[in-house]
């Protein structure tokens, strides 16, 4: 078995004899206060005996009681005698332990040294060292001639020897002082036991001794000798207490002087001692010292950290055989590093652990929070997209390489590996640019041969504009974001975070605006969508872009030029499908009206305002950039309509800016090329106020105007016959007479309009705003605008925003005839274009979602009403939705 394997009990046997010898003594020193008849003779009654132990070999000598002496003083002698034999003992008694100990510390330090040595260790140094522990130094036995260098290195080992063994040496004290002060604390609670026995002894001994003898002078012999005896216990816990006390200070001397042997030392000694104790060797780092009663003593290193199951060297040498734990000591002892935590305090540990839970906690929910944020920015952009949630494929770009992009333009919009989409573009890169606008993504060929439907020329012949009316659809909500055509990009906020409009939206975003705006534009709409508009007898399409998808300037929150793609794209689809394009300018800076589709809700700062004048000029220099570009030949069959900016409030922005911002703006892009037909909004001016303004303007020039019986409180509250009647009656000279130079302005479009009957559609009013249909909309105004406000029942908007699938036969059907009589009055004049082709959740302004569910005519072109025809009995038809 190993030496560090060695039971605690090495010394037992030594324990055992002398355990015995004490008991004896023990017993011997009993005796002394019995007494006894002398082999069966009879004392006279005047005559008392006494016998004292002297030993094993004496027995007890006999006192005659009448001899004259003085009995107390002879006791008093006897018992000095005693004491001085007792203390001779004693002293005896430790020296034995005391060399005991002194022995088997010598051998721990000699299994130490011998431990050190391998089986391979040469015969001589095995020699060396011998003499070493003897006392002696290599080269004594040598001759006296040595070199002077042989001189100095052996005097340096000496040297370091004697540093060694100096601190072996007190570290040896040391211990044996510790053992010594065991050793006198169990004998001392030894000869406490002792003492307890022999008093109850001497005390139960008195008594019956009185009993049994016959004769009153043996009583009062054993009754003085019990009395003896108790001054004699007195005396003795007496000094044994005053020996105890003399041990204790002594014991307190020897760790003192221990203590100043260790300093005087010195620090390399302090720090050699410190290796010891961790169990190092000094010759090799690293190494341990396997002396039995050092791992015994649980002092080592090893044992603190494994202590079940095992220590010691031998475990150590298992850790580092591990490759998980490769450097995971400091130094080849103590603590693996891996293991900090082993000292740490209760309290400690359960900090350190609570702060790790929530680190753990915010790295699971702020994840989960961010993709749960895109998948919601996903879904606003593509819940009513037919794109699927699993992103484009963006095959084209196996054609390419990245390398192929130059390094100047990777990682701008010029990048297509940095487009989320590039489905229909042309991922080839150019830097090409016309009017300082991109051409990245076009094809260089293209096809004009391309009709929307049977009823209108192809692409590449001129279209009948003023003998055939235009019927067309916008994409509103797509390039210029509107809150009730996508609510899902604002409904997620709360009322504090004022987001109302793409402004707010993208400056709320931040860096990952890109992100979320793009992703929109990807799955808005899809190529399916222009396929739709085709087949549902549309043949014109007005796309919406605002002033961002060419350039953005200081302050700006929006997403720059990523919609100018889209844009082009959109223009291709279109071409595709033999749609014709109205290029609508739906935000300029400053915004012209201060409403949020036009980017920006608040004040006007376009022509009016602190930077009326810097936006205006802006504004012409956007057209500028524009019209260069749409110029090309590319661009003159598929872009019919140029418009300049959507719906200026020329109820705020005085008329005569206005107008003369639109003779420059015309006559600017006329000047770039631009052969298509201008459109100018009517800036909610009431029509008849058009038959003499802007009559000198120039050539192939469209009014457009906005009609929507929703916003007005005097017609929203009709009921549904009566709202078909006033179209019919009303709007439809209306628009004949100013289509006419001669009766009013001139060629006029209905450039917006719906077929919603109520403003019951989410935020349509605005992010946050109630309606009018249920008396919401003004906090000062509780009036319900409906056809049921003051008979009742009152007016509900949940039919309104029902699922169009819920409708009844008969809504339905007021619902087709309320749009097709609008489309039969703004075909009286130049066309119309519906107000908008998709939504996510506002039915009754989805041209798709109308057509779809059976409450828009099958084609545009063949409706079933038109004005002029018996306006169906809507009689039946509830009038609170």
């Amino acid at each position: 078995m190993p030496d560090h394997s060695r039971s605690r009990d090495r010394y037992g046997s030594r324990d055992r004899a002398r355990e015995y010898r004490r008991d004896r003594d023990r017993d011997r020193e009993r005796e002394y206060v019995r007494g006894r008849e002398d082999d069966g003779k009879i004392s006279s009654p005047g005559a008392r005996g006494k016998y004292r132990f002297r030993g094993a070999e004496s027995g007890y000598d006999s006192y005659d009681a009448g001899s004259g002496r003085d009995l107390a003083s002879e006791d008093e002698r006897e018992e000095e005698r005693r004491r001085e034999r007792r203390e001779r003992r004693e002293r005896r008694r430790l020296r034995e332990e005391e060399r005991a100990c002194n022995e088997a510390v010598e051998g721990q330090r000699r299994d130490r040294s011998k431990a050190k040595e391998s089986p391979a260790t040469s015969p001589v140094k095995r020699r060396d060292r011998e003499r070493d522990r003897r006392g002696y130094r290599r080269g004594q036995d040598e001759d006296d001639e040595r070199s002077p260098s042989r001189d100095v290195r052996e005097r340096g080992y000496r040297s370091r020897a004697d540093h060694v063994d100096g601190e072996r040496d007190a570290d040896a004290e040391a211990r044996r002082q510790r053992r010594r002060e065991r050793h006198r604390q169990r004998e001392w609670e030894r000869e406490r036991e002792r003492e307890r026995d022999l008093e109850a002894e001497a005390i139960a001994a008195a008594p019956r001794s009185k009993h049994q003898s016959t004769e009153s002078t043996s009583s009062a012999s054993h009754l003085l000798s019990a009395d003896a005896l108790a001054r004699l216990a007195s005396e003795q816990k007496s000094e044994e207490r005053a020996g105890r006390t003399r041990e204790e200070d002594e014991a307190r001397r020897e760790r003192r002087r221990q203590k100043k042997k260790a300093a005087a030392v010195g620090g390399g000694a302090g720090a050699l001692g410190d290796e010891i104790v961790e169990g190092r060797s000094r010759h090799k780092s690293g190494a341990r010292i396997v002396s039995g009663s050092y791992l015994e003593e649980g002092r080592s290193p090893e044992m603190k950290m494994r202590r079940r199951g095992g220590g010691g060297a031998a475990m150590e040498d298992h850790w580092k055989d591990e490759a998980s734990w490769d450097d995971s000591f400091d130094d080849g002892s103590g603590q693996p590093r891996w293991k900090f935590w082993a000292n740490w305090s209760r309290k400690k540990r359960i900090i350190v652990g609570a702060l790790l839970l929530v680190v753990l906690l915010l790295a699971i929910i702020i994840p989960v929070a961010v993709t749960a944020s895109k998948n919601k920015s996903d879904d606003s952009g593509g819940s009513s997209g037919s794109s699927g949630s699993s992103g484009p494929s963006n095959s084209n770009l196996d054609s390419i390489s990245k390398d192929s992009i130059p390094s100047y333009a990777k990682g701008t919009v010029l990048d297509p590996f940095t487009w989320y989409d590039t489905e229909g573009f042309n991922v080839t890169f150019t830097n090409e640019t016309v009017g300082g606008l991109s051409i990245m993504g076009l094809n260089s060929t293209w096809d004009d041969s391309t009709r929307a439907n049977d009823k209108v020329p192809p692409l590449n012949e001129k279209f009948p504009y003023g003998s055939q009316p235009i019927r067309g659809v916008n994409l509103g909500g797509w390039l210029s974001i509107e809150p009730f055509i996508v609510p899902s990009l604002f409904s997620g906020y709360s009322s504090s975070d004022g987001i109302i409009d793409e402004w707010t939206l993208t400056k709320k975003l931040g860096s990952s605006a890109a992100d979320t705006i793009e992703k929109h534009y990807a799955n808005f709409l899809s190529e399916s969508d222009y396929a739709e508009i085709q087949e549902a007898g549309l043949d014109h399409v007005r796309i919406q872009y605002s002033y961002w998808a060419v350039t953005t300037y200081d302050g700006d929150p929006y997403v720059p030029k990523i919609a100018w793609r889209y844009l082009l794209r959109a223009i291709e689809l279109c071409r595709k499908y033999g749609l014709r394009v109205n290029l609508d300018l739906h935000g300029v800076p400053g915004s012209q009206n201060g409403w949020n589709h036009s980017g920006r809700q608040g004040s006007i700062e376009w022509l009016e305002g602190d930077d009326g004048d810097l936006n205006r000029k802006r504004s012409l220099e956007i057209h500028d950039q524009i019209s260069k570009f749409f110029a090309q030949d590319r661009y003159k069959n598929i872009v019919t309509i140029y418009g300049l900016a959507n719906e200026p409030l020329m109820l705020s922005i005085p008329t005569e800016k206005v107008l003369n911002w639109t003779r420059e703006a015309t006559e600017l892009v006329r000047k770039n090329g631009i052969d298509a037909t201008i459109v100018f909004h009517d800036g909610f001016l009431n029509l008849n106020k058009w038959d003499n303004m802007f009559k000198d303007h120039p050539d192939d020039m469209y009014l457009d105007t906005h009609q929507y019986t929703t916003f007005n409180t005097g017609e929203i509250v009709l009921n549904h016959t009566a709202k078909v009647e006033i179209i019919c009656d009303s709007w439809y000279s209306m628009l004949k007479e100013i289509n006419s130079t001669s009766t009013g302005w001139g060629p006029t479009i209905c450039g917006e309009w719906s077929q919603a009957d109520t403003d019951c559609a989410k935020y349509v009013n605005n992010v946050g705003r109630g309606t009018r249909w249920e008396g919401t909309y003004d906090t000062d105004d509780s009036t319900n605008y409906c056809p049921t406000a003051d008979s009742g029942p009152t007016c509900s908007c949940s039919s309104a925003n029902a699922d169009p699938e819920d409708y009844s036969d008969k809504y339905k059907k007021w619902l087709q005839t309320y749009a097709e009589a609008q489309m039969s009055a703004f075909e009286t004049a130049q066309g119309w274009f519906y107000w908008t082709w998709r939504t996510e959740s506002a039915a009754q302004w989805s041209y798709r979602t109308a057509w779809k569910n059976g409450f828009m005519p099958e084609k545009a072109y063949s409706p079933s009403f038109k004005c002029g025809d018996d306006v169906p009995d809507f009689s039946g038809l509830p009038e609170y939705y």
